[in-house]
C-alpha cells in the first residue's frame, strides 16, 4: 500500500461512532477498538499528553497503519468489535478472545413464572435479550437488585417447596402459589419496564435507601446503596433491545 501518514491520518477521522483497527508492518491486525467519537479515540492514542500503560505504549510503538468503520451507534460499534476480535484474535486485545462475549440479561417471558438471568449468549426460544453491555459486574449487581425488589425466581426448575431464596426474602415462591400469577406478572412488568428504559422509579428507590441511611449514620449500608445506583447507572447508560421470537 501507498505510504502511511499517521498524522495526515488523523486528521481525517469522523466524529461518530465506529471501530478502529490497527495494524503493524506486516499487515497483521494487533488491536480492534470502538469508540463512541472515533476522532477522540484514536488520536488519544497518538498524543503524547495521553498516560498510557506500558503495554499500550509498546501497541502503539508498532502501529504503522489504521483503518475504521463507522457505524450508527455505540450499540452496532460494540458488536462489529466483539466478532473482529474473534475473527482476528488480535495480539494486544485482552478480553473477548475466547468465546466469552458481551453480557446479556434474558427474561424468560415464554414461561408461566419468568426469570431474570445473566446470559452471555443469545438463542431462539422466545425469551427477551436486553444488552450487549460493556460490563458483567454491573450487570450482575442490577439483577440482583432487581431480584431483591421484584422477588422474580432464579431457580431453573420449580422446587417442591420454598428454595433459600424464599427464605432469605428475594423469592415470594410461586412454586408454592404464595404468589399469584397475576401479582408475579406484575413484578416482572416493573422489572421489564427498567430494562425498557424507565430507570426512574428503580433509581429513585436507591437515592432514597441511601439517603435515609446516611441520615441515620449507617454510612456503611449508604455506601452500599452508592454502589448499586452506580452500577445501575452504567447498565442504564448501555440499555438497548433484542427482541428474539
Amino acid at each position: 500500500m501507498e505510504q502511511f501518514d499517521i498524522q495526515e491520518e488523523l486528521k481525517k477521522l469522523p466524529d461518530k461512532p465506529g471501530v478502529y483497527i490497527m495494524h503493524d508492518e506486516n499487515d497483521e491486525i494487533i488491536y480492534v477498538g470502538k469508540a463512541v467519537i472515533l476522532k477522540n479515540r484514536v488520536r488519544s492514542y497518538f498524543r503524547e499528553s495521553t498516560k498510557k500503560t506500558a503495554k499500550i505504549s509498546r501497541m502503539v510503538s508498532k502501529i504503522k497503519w489504521f483503518e475504521y468503520v463507522v457505524t450508527d451507534s455505540e450499540l452496532e460499534a460494540l458488536v462489529l468489535e466483539n466478532n473482529l476480535i474473534k475473527e482476528n484474535q488480535p495480539k494486544y486485545n485482552t478480553m473477548l478472545k475466547d468465546d466469552k462475549t458481551y453480557p446479556y440479561i434474558k427474561v424468560t417471558v415464554q414461561e408461566k413464572y419468568p426469570r431474570i438471568l445473566f446470559t452471555r449468549e443469545i438463542r431462539k426460544d422466545k425469551a427477551r435479550y436486553f444488552g450487549p453491555y460493556t460490563s458483567a459486574a454491573s450487570v450482575k449487581e442490577t439483577l440482583e437488585l432487581m431480584r431483591k425488589l421484584y422477588k422474580i425466581r432464579a431457580c431453573r426448575s420449580m422446587h417442591e417447596g420454598p428454595c433459600l431464596y424464599y427464605h432469605i426474602g428475594q423469592c415470594d415462591a410461586p412454586c408454592e402459589n404464595r404468589i399469584s400469577p397475576e401479582a408475579y406478572a406484575e413484578n416482572v412488568q416493573k422489572a421489564l419496564q427498567f430494562l425498557n428504559g424507565d430507570y426512574k422509579p428503580l433509581m429513585s428507590h436507591l437515592e432514597e435507601a441511601m439517603n435515609r441511611a446516611s441520615e441515620e449514620m449507617e454510612y456503611e449500608k449508604a455506601a452500599e446503596y452508592r454502589d448499586r445506583l452506580e452500577a445501575l447507572k452504567q447498565v442504564a447508560q448501555k440499555q438497548k433491545i433484542t427482541d428474539l421470537g
